[in-house]
This record gives C-alpha cells, sequence and structure tokens, in this order.
C-alpha cells in the first residue's frame, strides 16, 4: 500500500490546486484583518475570519470577548469545535483562498498544505493603538486586555495542543510590521505570493 502524503491527497481533490493559498497569523491588534482585507480586494480571493467566527460565537452566548476567553479557557471542547471549522475549511476544495487565525500556520503546517504561512509580528504599543482606534477604549486598557488576553490564549493552546502562535516553526514567513503602514504590510504579503521574496 502506498502512502500519499496529506497535502497532495488534497491537491488532488482540488484539481492540483493548493486548498488554502495562505493562511496569516497575529496577536490581536497586529493588523490581520487588514492585511488579509488587502489580499481579498487585491486578488478577489475569498477569506475565513477566525477571530469572526470567535466574536460571532461570543455574542450569540451573550458574553464579551474577554467572558467568552475565559469560557474558551475553562471548556476546551468550545475552542476545540471552532478550530475543527477551520481545518476543516481549509482543507474544503470550496474552502477559502485565505484563512485567518491565530493557529491558522500551525493547522496548515500540521496538515502539510502547501502553503504560505505568515506571522504578522507587531509590537505591543502598536497593538494596543489600533485597538484604541477600533474599538475605542483607553489605551492603558487596550494594552492591559492584550496583554491578558495573549496570556491567556498561550496558556490554553499550550495546554490543548502544546503548540505556541508565536514559534516560527510553523511559518514560511515573518513579517515585522511595527514600523509598516498597512499599505506596506499587504504590499510586501503580495510580493510573498507573487514569488519576488
Amino acid at each position: 500500500m502506498v502512502l500519499i502524503p496529506m497535502c497532495a491527497r488534497y491537491a488532488a481533490m482540488n484539481g492540483g490546486e493548493t486548498l488554502v493559498k495562505i493562511t496569516i497569523s497575529g496577536h490581536p491588534g497586529s493588523g490581520t484583518s487588514t492585511l488579509v482585507k488587502g489580499i481579498c480586494d487585491s486578488k478577489g480571493w475569498t477569506s475565513l475570519n477566525g477571530g469572526d467566527i470567535f466574536r460571532s460565537e461570543a455574542k450569540n452566548r451573550g458574553l464579551s470577548l474577554s467572558e467568552f476567553g475565559d469560557l474558551c479557557a475553562n471548556d476546551f471542547s468550545v475552542d476545540k469545535s471552532l478550530d475543527e471549522i477551520l481545518k476543516s475549511n481549509m482543507t474544503d476544495m470550496n474552502g477559502p483562498d485565505v484563512m485567518e487565525s491565530r493557529l491558522s500556520g500551525w493547522w496548515a503546517h500540521l496538515l502539510e498544505l502547501d502553503c504560505i504561512r505568515i506571522w504578522i509580528d507587531v509590537n505591543e504599543t502598536v497593538r494596543a493603538n489600533r485597538v484604541v482606534d477600533r474599538e475605542a477604549i483607553s489605551f492603558e486598557s487596550a494594552l492591559l486586555e492584550n496583554s491578558k488576553r495573549t496570556a491567556k490564549d498561550l496558556a490554553r493552546y499550550e495546554e490543548m495542543y502544546g503548540l505556541n502562535p508565536e514559534d516560527s516553526t510553523p511559518y514560511t514567513h515573518v513579517i515585522d510590521a511595527s514600523g509598516l503602514t498597512k499599505e506596506e504590510v499587504i504590499a510586501s504579503t503580495l510580493k510573498i505570493l507573487e514569488g519576488v521574496q
């Protein structure tokens, strides 16, 4: 019996093409959603945002993001069910071209999908300022919430899967975006997709 690598099996299912073309990962406030929109606008691609799934489920349960994060931390089945949605979409021939979530790069790596996997690295000050602009809260509150959420998420991912999203192992590219404009981050990523970098 000949075993075909998982990535080859999925490529065959999709007419020889990679199912998901690129995964985008980064901490809250790192600009991943803006980058995904820029990619999709430029390429005419579709996307799936893990954060939107997370926020939607929190809203459905009448919980704040922090409260829902606490629930996920105490009931791993909730978080795992959200991750299964992401993974199933990554291996669906009708799935999105761009996948955005904290662990999407890890899932693509572990599923052996032949796609570009990017981590957006942004310092805490820049991330907090972006959250301030997005959610209309104070800088101090954004900094504290980002720090708490990051620590909580890292602990959860480690306990659930033994994974650290910040570990560069699964990523094909890490972009330090702290000093870049959103246009520069998008342009850099498009060059990566075109094989320029």
